[in-house]
């Protein structure tokens, strides 16, 4: 192109100035991953995630079919659509992995999470945090004089509420389990 039409105002069109599919708005998914039930299976599925630099939210593993010796690893991680769906045909390749279901685009699914939560203090403090445990339904597993356990099951959501608001009542400690997720009906 000459420097009469760049002056112009014609447009210059180069390889580089396509959209890269990996830049955009990131999306979070949750991926239901079904692997044989063997040691080196998660070192495997993980490595897949840290030596691409993806990140991973939420990771919860266990054995659902003794015989069979199968686990299910649920994952919550973020990215653009491009990389999600390179995520999933990468796990997909792995040979211990049996099935990659992406619970996020294949209709409603239901997810909870455990969390563990220490709070302390006394007095209106104290009284405040059982009244919002009482709302959010949270059980209190342990106590003492001067702290409370409480144990909440639910949505993230409701877990990340719950433990923001527990923050100015003297929230100590937190521990949680990390998302389980099922797809609902048939």
């Amino acid at each position: 192109m000459n420097a009469l039409a760049i002056k112009k105002g014609a447009v210059r069109h180069s390889a580089y100035d396509l959209k890269d599919p990996f830049n955009g708005p990131e999306e979070t998914h949750t991926l239901a991953v079904l692997v044989d039930n063997e040691a080196g299976v998660l070192a495997r599925v993980i490595g897949l995630f840290s030596g691409r630099g993806y990140n991973i939210e939420s990771l919860t593993v266990a054995e659902t079919d003794h015989e069979g010796h199968l686990s299910r690893i649920t994952i919550v991680t973020t990215g653009t659509p491009a990389v999600i769906e390179q995520i999933k045909a990468q796990l997909g390749r792995l040979v211990p992995v049996h099935d990659v279901h992406d619970l996020t685009v294949e209709g409603h699914a239901v997810q909870r999470e455990l969390a563990l939560i220490k709070v302390a203090g006394t007095g209106e403090r104290r009284v405040e945090a059982m009244r919002l445990a009482d709302v959010f339904r949270a059980r209190v597993v342990d106590t003492t004089l001067e702290s409370f356990v409480f144990e909440l099951t639910g949505a993230p959501e409701k877990v990340d509420a719950f433990i923001a608001l527990m923050r100015p009542l003297g929230r100590r400690d937190v521990a949680r389990t990390g998302v389980a997720a099922i797809a609902r009906g048939a």
